[in-house]
Formats: structure tokens, sequence, C-alpha cells
């Protein structure tokens, strides 16, 4: 029952936390920015699209495979439509050809650079890419990305041909169909584990980086049949005219890139909702209330406590003068004392008591313990590895300024003790 609650209050405190920080990073503003240069991209890749259907029907002219192609590249890019919307013009020259992939390099570039800056505020740790490879990616990216997305189209458009004009059995069109779907999902999948894995410089968890792939994988599944079921763009071209399926694309991929950027700093969130949980804890005591949902959602520290909690007696020493070792601890409950030698014996420097933070200084000095610390009463303290409190300082500026505070006050109290 216990895991079973603590794992509940790491759901939560994990929700909580992406939410949070979403808001915070401003990402439904760089969405929005992704979504425009998404859209930049689209409309040379349509370009493309024609020059290619182009090829297609002087192939087709002497090939009857040609011609089954391209009678699935028309139905499954709706090139009459696209050319009666005026995203394509109907008689794209040769020319166009070369001018659309020039163009879709350098929008491409703009695509990557605003989906890399969405990541350096998402994962804020490292330092920033190289100007050869950041320069570099968008020429392997979206070339990479935008030849899958044709392929598996032309492979669903072909075999819904075959289909309908039963070159295929139903059943085996419909299991063939299938397998092309699960693969490009598949496809999809392995894109988005790729940017969440990938481009972080310092690189998340892969088997979780995989799973919230897959969670976005899903949902952009579920968002696509949703636009595609509920959504029609004759209703944007009535409303906004010529632009209305202009408006229809950048409407779907806003919500797809809220989307990718969500589980992306989900994933992020994942992997500090200890920090923000003990943040939150040791900033309470004696610090500024917190709000009624943060007191929700932060309230109970059995989660922290079965993690990182340890009891101790009467008379048990938790930390012994010189030695080397730099783990830190918060008092949660009990009380302290703190010891030094002076000339061959123990000299008492003073108590600690609950939600106070000690031992940090000999990770955050880099020299060995200082004083020695003895359980005064029966208590009960939460022990940090430096890892953790090297991440902690990182994490929160005013964490990061309440700890030296804190420090120095406990130094010019030992000082004065000491000279007493």
């Amino acid at each position: 029952m216990a895991h079973l609650l603590n794992l509940r209050d790491w759901l939560i405190q994990a929700a909580y936390t992406t939410v949070h920080l979403f808001v915070k990073n401003g990402l439904t503003n760089h969405a929005a920015a992704t979504a425009f240069y998404f859209l930049l991209s689209a409309a040379p890749l349509a370009l493309l699209v024609s020059y290619a259907s182009q090829l297609l029907t002087h192939v087709a002219q002497t090939s009857n495979l040609g011609a089954l192609v391209l009678t699935a590249f028309h139905e499954r890019f709706r090139l009459d439509q696209l050319m009666a919307m005026g995203f394509i013009p109907r008689d794209a020259e040769v020319g166009v050809g070369g001018a659309g992939l020039l163009t879709l390099i350098i929008s491409s570039r703009g695509l990557v650079s605003a989906t890399d800056s969405a990541f350096r505020i998402v994962f804020p740790e490292g330092e920033r890419r190289r100007m050869v490879f950041s320069w570099l990616l968008p020429l392997i990216i979206i070339p990479t990305v935008f030849l899958l997305v044709i392929l598996a189209v032309l492979a669903q458009g072909a075999l819904s041909f075959l289909v309908e004009y039963d070159f295929l059995t139903d059943t085996r069109g419909s299991l063939l169909q299938g397998a092309n779907m699960l693969l490009s999902f598949s496809a999809v999948w392995g894109l988005i584990f790729a940017a969440y894995w990938g481009l972080p410089l310092k690189r998340p968890n892969p088997r979780l980086a995989m799973w919230l792939s897959l969670i976005c994988a899903l949902v952009l599944s579920v968002l696509f049949a949703g636009f595609k079921l509920f959504f029609q763009v004759e209703h944007y071209r009535s409303l906004y005219g010529a632009l209305g399926g202009v408006v229809f694309i950048l409407i779907g991929a806003y919500f797809a890139c809220l989307i990718f950027y969500f589980w992306a700093q989900c994933l992020q969130a994942l992997g500090k909702v200890d920090l923000v949980a003990f943040e939150k804890l040791f900033m309470a005591t004696g610090g500024p209330k917190a709000n009624r949902l943060e007191s929700l959602v932060f309230g109970r520290i059995d989660r922290l406590l079965a993690k990182f909690g340890r009891l101790y007696a009467p008379g048990d020493t938790l930390i012994r003068e010189g030695d080397t070792d730099q783990d830190a601890y918060f008092l949660v409950s009990g009380s302290v004392e703190l010891f030094r030698s002076v000339n061959g014996r123990p000299h008492r420097l003073g108590e600690l008591g609950a939600g106070e933070m000690f031992g940090e200084m000999a990770y955050l000095l880099g020299e060995k313990r200082s004083a020695s610390v003895v359980a005064k009463t029966e208590i009960t303290a939460l022990v940090l590895p430096p890892a953790m409190i090297e991440e902690l300082m990182q994490h929160s500026a005013p964490l990061a300024r309440r700890v030296i505070a804190s420090l120095s006050q406990r130094l010019q109290k030992m000082n004065q003790a000491i000279t007493n």
C-alpha cells in the first residue's frame, strides 16, 4: 500500500513539474515558431511533389508499374486539391524542382534551429553545439524525414490502389496495409526517439526516452485521426478563403509541436522530480508558504523518506570529523549536536533541529569533515549524495542562495563557539 501511495505521489509530482516547466519555459511560443518553419518547409516540398509527379507522368507512358505508382501518388498526396487550393501551380516547370529544393534546405535550417533552440531550454544542461554540426544537421535530418514520409504515403497509396482494382485480395491487401501503417508508425516513433535522445547535449535515460517517444507517437496518431475525422480543410477555406488550407496545416502543425515539446519536457521533468520535491521541502522550512496546489502536490514526504530517509538512535554519529565522505543531511525530525576537536578534546559547537541542512560543507569546499555530528534524540534524516547536492545547487538559484547563507551562518557560529 505504501508503495502504491509513493508511486501515486511520484506521478502527481511529475505531472505538476512537467506542466509548470512547460508553461515557465514558454514552449507554446516555441511550438508556434516550429510550426511556422514547418509550413515554410512544406511549401517547397509541395513543389517538389509536383515535380516528382511530372517525372512519374513520363515514366507512366511506357510502364504499367509507373502508371500504378502515379495514380497512387496523385490519390495519396491529393495533388488536384493542392492545385485547386493554390499550394502548387498546375504547370510547374522543371526549374521549380531546383528552386524548391534550395528553399527546402533554407527553411529546413530554420525548422531544425527552432527545434534545437527549444530543446536547449527544455534540456538546459550542457554546452552549445559546434557550429559546423548545427549547420549540417538540417541537411541530414529534414531530407531523411521527408523521404520517409513520401515513401510511407506512396506505399500506402499503392496498396490501396492494388486492392481497389483487384490486383490483391482484400485480406492480403488489408494485412499489407496494416503492416505498412505499423512500419510508418515505427518510423515516426524512431524519429521522435532520435530527437528526444540525440538532441539533448546531456542525453537522458534511453529507456525512458523510448517509452515517452512511444507515448508521444501514440498521442500524435490520435491527433491526426481526430483532425481527419472532425476537421475538414473545406471548413477553413470557407472561413479564411484561399488561405484556409494554409491555416489548416498551420493549426495542425502547431498542435503537433505542442505535443512533441510537452513530452520532451516530461522526459526532462522526470529526472527532476526528486530535486523539485526536496526544493519545496527545504524552502518551505522557515520560508514563504507554498500555494495551496503546491502544498497538496508536495505536502507528503513519504516518497522522499522511502528513497533517501534514514533513522538514527540517540548517540549515533552521523558525521565524524576528518572523514572524507561528502553526503549532506536534511533533518526531518529530532535534533543533533555538533562537536569539534580542540586540543584533543571534543568541544560542543551547537545544536541543529528539524528543517536544518548540514554536511554540505565538505562537498562545497572540497575538504574533509570539519566537525562531528551526533544524534541528540531519535532522528529522521534525508541523506543526499554529492551528485544530488550539485544538481540541487544548479536547479534552483533561491535554494543555492539559502544553502550558502545557512552555511555562512553556521561557520560564523562555529568560529564564535571555538573562540569562546
